[in-house]
């Protein structure tokens, strides 16, 4: 335990408050699917509205044992040849959904003025590791062939996402950097991600509880995904990352992942890899998207916006 007490934004703590005093079971405590249901109703209650944009979307992706899901959110009617970003969702591969993505979706395509792609793929434990990983693969893949049904032309990949989703989004550009795909991955944008399976972490052990991400929530997201040690889709820190695209990773100051997520720059940063670090400072877990709750998350995804524009500024700039 940390000699100091953690700064804790004033919002945050209001929230903290009021999530560890509701009454009734966590959504470790039940099944997978009443547990996404409460996640589901947890968006009305805790996010920012959808908002307008020009285009909301679905499409289906051809995956490697069926359909996936997926839906485009674009600020603009039509649009230039250009990048497009290519989202996963979090939920420690048991929970989250497109539906409780699409507020956080939805304005990356307002301020990034690029069409996002949000992937619904499989879930576990009904589909344990690695088919999150396999349809996110897929996915990414089939959008970088600018297939007839995304009405889009596609340059390049912005790949991005949180928790689980950074762990996918981190994956997924390994998979496409030792094998390209019709286009390149630009940039990525890991947000809180989880890339090892080692808990030994001092974060682990100072924001176990009380924060929003626990240890029984991480335990039960383990047990569910069943991830398969020294795999690198479940162990991205133990592989090398040279020639991986520019990175920007996100981190979160009261995250049990904060301490994984900063080894993970360094690893980068090792491997030579051009990558920009933002740590969002007296925050938890999960916090992109429950705007509505904690209302200082709006300046922690524009600051992240902003400087996910730069570095594909300079991305495109150096092709």
């Amino acid at each position: 335990m940390s000699d100091t007490t953690p700064y804790i934004r004033p919002d945050v703590a209001m929230f903290l408050q009021f999530l560890n005093s509701v009454p009734g079971p966590k959504f470790w405590e039940v099944g997978a699917d009443e547990a996404r249901a409460m996640t589901t109703a947890m968006r009305d209650v805790a996010d920012a509205p959808v908002g307008e944009l020009a285009v909301i979307r679905d499409v289906s992706i051809p995956g490697p044992a069926g359909t996936i899901a997926a839906r485009i959110y674009d600020k603009r009617e039509n649009r230039d040849a250009g990048p497009v970003m290519v989202f996963f969702h979090g939920g420690g591969f048991v929970i989250g959904s497109i539906y409780t993505y699409e507020p956080y979706c939805a304005e990356v395509a307002r301020l990034l003025d690029l069409p996002v792609i949000s992937v619904d793929y499989r879930l576990s434990p009904e589909y344990p590791f690695p088919a999150p990983a396999e349809d996110c693969e897929a996915a990414a893949r089939w959008i970088a062939t600018s297939p007839d049904e995304l009405g889009l032309e596609v340059t390049g990949l912005i790949t991005s996402g949180d928790s689980a989703g950074g762990n996918l989004t981190i994956v997924t550009t390994m998979a496409l950097r030792d094998r390209p795909a019709d286009v390149p991955v630009l940039v990525q944008h890991p947000i809180y991600p989880v890339v090892t399976l080692d808990a030994d972490w001092p974060s682990m052990r100072e924001f176990a509880t009380g924060y929003l991400l626990t240890d029984e929530a991480m335990a039960y997201f383990g047990d569910g995904h069943a991830a398969t040690p020294g795999d690198y889709r479940a162990e991205p820190l133990n592989f090398d990352q040279s020639g991986m695209p520019p990175s920007l990773v996100t981190t979160a100051s009261l995250d049990p992942l904060r301490d994984q997520g900063i080894a993970f720059v360094e690893k980068l940063k090792n491997a030579g890899v051009r990558v920009e670090h933002i740590s969002a400072e007296g925050t938890i877990h999960g916090h992109i998207n429950i705007r509505q709750a904690i209302p200082s998350t709006q300046q922690d995804i524009e600051a992240n916006i902003a400087a996910l524009k730069s570095m594909l500024v300079e991305a495109m700039a150096t092709r």
